[in-house]
This record gives C-alpha cells, sequence and structure tokens, in this order.
C-alpha cells in the first residue's frame, strides 16, 4: 500500500537537513526542522516549514524522547534521520514506527541486526562473500592472543558496534594487544556503550570501496555504482570520488553482485551502502553495512542522475523503484571534497562566525552546504561545514574541475581544510589514482617534517 508523505520531519542538522529539505519542496513536502539553542538561527532552521526548539542542550539531536514528542506535536506523517546522531539506532526507528510514523530507512529489526558488525560478517560469511579473516564474533583478550597468533600480525581490534573511527585499533605485536584491547573496549563503552571487539587481519595498502543500493519494500534491489574512500584520516573519509579509479569491469561486477545477493538475503529496504577493502591482490571483502544515506551520496547522483533521497522517499512510501535495471548505468566520473573548519596546517577545529562567504560558480560543480554570513560555526558539532563535488566526463576532467572550485570558494572568520584538499587533489599520487587509506597519514607527516 502506498502512503503518500505530505509533512516531514528532518531529525538532523547542518547540511545533509539542508539538503533533505530541497528534495522536500521538489516533492511538495512540508519539512519540519529541529534545532538546539546553539543552532537556533541555522540555515535548516530558515529554510524549513515549520521548526521546534529541542532546548539548550547542544546534545539534544540525540535524545529520542525530546524528538519524538516533537514528531507527535508536529503531526508529521514520516522522519528522516539523515547521517549520524539517530540515523543507525534502531531504538530510533522503532520509537518512530511506534509513533505510528512512516520511518525512512530499513525496518528497526534490520537495523538492530546489521548494528553489529560481527552479524554482519557472519551472513557474508554463509552467503560465501569474502569477509576480512578474523573472527566471527565477539572475543576475550584470551581468544584474541589466540587469533592474532593465528592471524600473525599486526591485525585490527574492532567495535562491533559503533562506527565513525572509533574503538578500531591496530595492533603491530603480542607486546601491544593486551594494552590496545583494554583502550579499545574503554573507548566503545564510553562511545557506544557495548564492550564487544573482535580481531580481523590488518590489510596494508587497502582500498576502501562501496557500493550504494537502492532497495524498496517489493523485494527490488538496485546497485547504482561504487565509490572510492580511500581518501581518509582517522578513518574519516576526506575525498571520496565514483566510480573507483582501480576497480575492473570483473571487479565491478562482483561487488554488485555481492552487495545485490546480501541486501536481498536480509529483505532489506530504503538507502543503504555495503563496504568492502580492496586488498593489493585484486581480493575484495565485505567488512559493513551503513543502514542510511551516506554523506558521500552526491558522487553518485552526480554520475546517475538520480536522486537519492527522493528515492529514500519514495521507497517509505511503498513505492516501487521506478529504475529497473540491477545494476544501473553512470556517466563520468564526479569527485567530493568534504571542507571542515579546521586549521589545514593543524587539523585542529576553528570554530567561529562566517563574515563573507564567495561560492564558485560553474555548471559541473555542486556544493552541498548550509552556510551565510553571520552563521556560527560550533565546536559542538561535527567541523564539516561543506562539501563540493565536480563532474567531468573524464576522472581528469572532474579533477581540474574541484581544484578550480575549491580555489574558488571564498570563505572568511574561520579557517577551513581547502588549502590540505587543494594540495591533495594535485599529487601525483591522486592523478594517477595510486593511493590507499594510509597515503592521507603519510601525506600529513612529510608536510609536518623539516625540510
Amino acid at each position: 500500500m502506498v502512503e503518500r508523505i505530505s509533512k516531514l520531519l528532518i531529525a538532523n542538522r547542518g547540511e545533509i537537513a539542508v539538503r533533505i529539505i530541497k528534495t522536500c519542496r521538489k516533492l511538495g513536502i512540508k519539512a519540519v526542522a529541529i534545532y538546539t539553542q546553539v543552532d537556533a538561527s541555522a540555515m535548516h532552521v530558515r529554510l524549513a516549514d515549520e521548526a521546534y526548539s529541542l532546548g539548550s542542550d547542544p546534545y539534544s539531536y540525540l535524545d529520542v524522547h525530546k524528538i519524538i514528542e516533537i514528531v507527535k506535536r508536529s503531526g508529521v506523517d514520516a522522519v528522516h534521520p539523515g547521517y549520524g546522531f539517530l540515523s543507525e539506532k534502531a531504538v530510533f526507528a522503532k520509537a518512530v514506527e511506534d509513533a505510528g510514523v512512516i520511518w525512512i530507512g530499513p525496518r528497526w529489526s534490520v537495523i538492530e541486526m546489521l548494528e553489529s558488525k560481527s552479524i554482519t560478517r557472519s551472513i557474508a560469511h554463509s552467503l560465501g562473500i569474502p569477509v576480512v579473516p578474523g573472527t566471527l564474533g565477539p572475543i576475550t583478550l584470551a581468544e584474541a592472543r589466540k587469533v592474532a597468533d593465528e592471524l600473525g600480525f599486526p591485525v585490527l581490534l574492532k567495535a562491533d558496534r559503533g562506527g565513525g573511527g572509533r574503538g578500531i585499533r591496530i595492533v603491530r605485536s603480542p607486546e601491544e594487544l593486551e594494552r590496545l584491547f583494554k583502550v579499545a573496549v574503554e573507548e566503545i563503552k564510553t562511545s557506544f556503550g557495548s564492550d564487544k571487539v573482535y580481531v580481523e587481519k590488518f590489510i596494508p595498502r587497502a582500498r576502501h570501496i562501496e557500493v550504494q543500493i537502492l532497495a524498496d519494500q517489493h523485494g527490488n534491489v538496485i546497485a547504482l555504482s561504487e565509490r572510492e574512500c580511500s581518501i581518509q584520516r582517522r578513518y574519516q573519509k576526506v575525498i571520496e570520488e565514483a566510480p573507483s579509479p582501480i576497480i575492473t569491469e570483473s571487479e565491478r561486477m562482483k561487488i554488485y553482485d555481492y552487495s545485490i545477493r546480501f541486501m536481498k538475503h536480509i529483505k532489506y529496504s530504503n538507502a543503504g551502502t555495503i563496504e568492502f577493502i580492496r586488498d593489493e591482490n585484486g581480493n575484495l571483502y565485505l567488512i559493513e553495512v551503513n543502514k542510511r544515506i551516506q554523506v558521500e551520496h552526491p558522487v553518485t547522483e552526480m554520475i546517475t542522475g538520480v536522486d537519492i533521497v527522493e528515492q529514500q522517499i519514495k521507497i517509505a512510501e511503498g513505492r516501487e523503484l521506478e529504475i529497473k535495471e540491477s545494476i544501473y548505468k553512470f556517466n563520468g566520473h564526479a569527485i567530493e571534497a568534504r571542507v571542515y573548519a579546521e586549521d589545514p596546517n593543524t587539523m585542529l577545529p576553528s570554530p567561529g562566525i562566517i563574515t563573507w562567504l564567495e561560492f564558485p560558480r560553474n555548471e559541473y560543480v555542486r556544493i552541498d552546504h548550509a552556510l551565510a554570513p553571520g552563521i556560527e560555526i560550533s565546536h559542538f558539532y561535527d567541523p564539516m561545514i561543506a562539501k563540493v563535488i565536480a563532474w567531468g566526463s573524464t576522472r581528469e576532467e572532474a579533477r581540474l574541475r574541484l581544484v578550480k572550485a575549491l580555489s574558488e570558494f571564498k570563505i572568511n572568520g574561520i579557517k577551513t581544510s581547502i588549502p590540505l584538499l587543494i594540495d591533495i587533489l594535485v599529487t601525483r599520487e591522486f592523478i594517477e589514482g595510486k593511493f590507499d587509506t594510509q597515503f592521507l597519514t603519510e601525506f600529513l607527516n612529510k608536510r609536518k617534517s623539516p625540510r
């Protein structure tokens, strides 16, 4: 049964909230914003049809009870969680559904199952989809010692639940294992309320590849494209692109097949992303599933012409996917650079008030942001303030357009990572597509070294 959404609450802030509002307007849906006192004059509040205060606590975007109260009071038909915050919390999805409101995402029971990376690994393994060698379930310190000896050092300790790079530690020797095991457990207890970790073999010089999936409630699943996400710092992505410059056509078909097979098996619906690691020999391993829209979704939109947020809303309404090809054709190349309110030399946050803005103007360049003169960039929230995405008929054309756009993007009042992003994009390694997940760490270390 198709349920038309006429009013939608966005349980998020910043650029993703603004991004969702734009699609709501396109579809004739009223957008409802929520905000904390810190965000009272934020762009997503200004643009929404209605806005409700969460109070003075800057972390109220994580308060399920407060948000559900607003959901009921505002009379919305649906809730879109964006990314981050509560977007992958089964308890929030269930609370929305229990309130009789449409949740724009996978069912809460699917989220709950996939919150465990161990369960995800076990499902993939049972389907014959390769996973990184390691344990299929959480382990004790004693078990970790045994498994690490069998796998050979270095190994990775990884949080069974959570994300954002927290709870991940590279263990390079038996002597480090006990200390780093305790550090990882304490970190994830604080961050995610869980103390479960598992062990994977550490894969050096890995490429981080992910596949964008759309799945409706009628069993139809499509792969839109893959994305390259190897330019990252502390497991946080900095530059992404689609398609990947390293993936061959046969590898592409393989990971599309893995992704579609996995999502069909678990009866997934809505947008989701399957993440893979590719080693130096071209072996591909499934590592986890992201159960929401991704920060980097614009590069996929740029090469496919598909509005992923629009598709999320239509799927949640119960509609069948209009796209019938299980593997969608893409056109050209797109690269995204995340702009952070950070000192490009020290990587330290640079909160403050924006005093002046100048955006690049190019029909092949898209900027997702929530910026305006007078807007305060607060230290309470993630320092990513914008995404600059460039399309080209070739990868090199997209790269050159992105470099030009970044050089023309002027922000006064705060420091930004724009100079660093340009420096990365003009390196020989990036131009040739010869980089891996260690590239940015090594690049930054070289920048710090005395010449």
